[in-house]
């Protein structure tokens, strides 16, 4: 029974295998979640195997829905790809999209050749790319001001959909040259209590606690200082970490920015994870140029990654002596 198997049922299928809740998915698509048990039910008798493991709350892949998605997503997304531009070719894409970064370095090492792609595919769709306020960066995104952003990770917010990852960064610790911390070779998470570090009203908890935790991993509070940075945002977090005022856990490429103008140096953390930045864009968002436009992201992040062999992208922190 494979052969009835419809373009919507892997869609439903692949979404689902995104979410991993029937509701979401339901949201996603527009569609009820009792539809989207049902089409999964139907997907799993016309290939004879469970897909996935069902709970009240949450769905879990089976060995075979883990299979079907890592098989089935690339030419699906090559078959939608093809329909879509061809959709695209009969309905013209002209307007402007819009793409908001959380902060420079958030876009990741490609987003030039994204830029780049998307403009040669679409010379008729005007790209404008604008930087977002860290006081609330997501509320330009919220209120239609940007189509998509370019946002640091995690994000776990119903109402955002996380898209393809555009970069991948070890943590580093900015701090003044005549800070204590600044001749060592490395810090641990366990340091940042005994120094104070900022705190912005309005990021989401999730993502200020990967990016500034309010506890070490033994539990000693770490003190901070709220700060609304707006408009000034790098450029005032620089002053105050040479101040002396605050120590600012960051990525090695805040380096490039904040170490530029300002005699900051940058000790590597070793025990806290890594940063990650992806896209993101509005649950309910149907522009067709956001849909092109994640298409192409997803061709050229995954051509990068198969240059690299496919491996993971790591980039090395520079030694302290080369920040400094």
């Amino acid at each position: 029974m494979w052969e009835t198997v419809e373009l919507r049922d892997l869609r439903v299928f692949l979404t689902s295998a995104d979410e991993l809740h029937f509701r979401r998915t339901a949201e996603r698509l527009d569609l009820t979640p009792s539809r989207v048990s049902q089409t999964i039910r139907e997907l799993e008798q016309k290939l004879g195997a469970q897909l996935v493991h069902r709970t009240s709350r949450r769905v879990r892949l089976t060995a075979f829905g883990e299979r079907l998605r890592s098989e089935a997503r690339p030419a699906y997304e090559e078959l939608t790809g093809v329909l879509e531009s061809t959709h695209a070719a009969a309905r013209n894409l002209e307007g402007t999209l819009r793409l908001g970064l959380f902060s420079a370095p958030a876009g990741g090492p490609h987003l030039l050749a994204l830029v780049d792609a998307f403009d040669k595919l679409h010379p008729e769709c005007t790209l404008e790319v604008t930087q977002l306020s860290w006081d609330d960066p997501f509320a330009q995104l919220r209120e239609g001001d940007v189509d998509l952003m370019a946002s640091w990770l995690p994000l776990e917010q119903p109402d955002l959909v996380v898209g393809p990852t555009l970069s991948r960064q070890p943590r580093a610790l900015a701090v003044a040259r005549d800070h204590p911390l600044a001749k060592r070779e490395r810090v641990s998470a366990e340091d940042l209590a005994e120094y104070r570090v900022p705190r912005f009203e309005g990021w989401p908890k999730e993502m200020h606690e990967a990016w500034i935790p309010s506890k070490t991993p033994t539990g000693r509070p770490i003190p901070s200082q709220r700060m609304r940075v707006g408009e000034r945002d790098v450029l005032d977090i620089a002053v105050r970490v040479g101040r002396g005022e605050i120590v600012h856990p960051t990525a090695p490429t805040a380096a490039r920015v904040m170490g530029e103008y300002f005699d900051l140096v940058f000790v590597p953390i070793t025990d806290l994870p890594p940063l990650s930045s992806a896209l993101v864009w509005r649950r309910r968002a149907s522009n067709p140029r956001l849909r092109a436009f994640i298409r192409v992201a997803r061709d050229v992040l995954r051509d990068a990654e198969s240059v690299r062999g496919g491996r993971a992208q790591k980039m090395s922190l520079p030694s302290q002596q080369a920040l400094s």
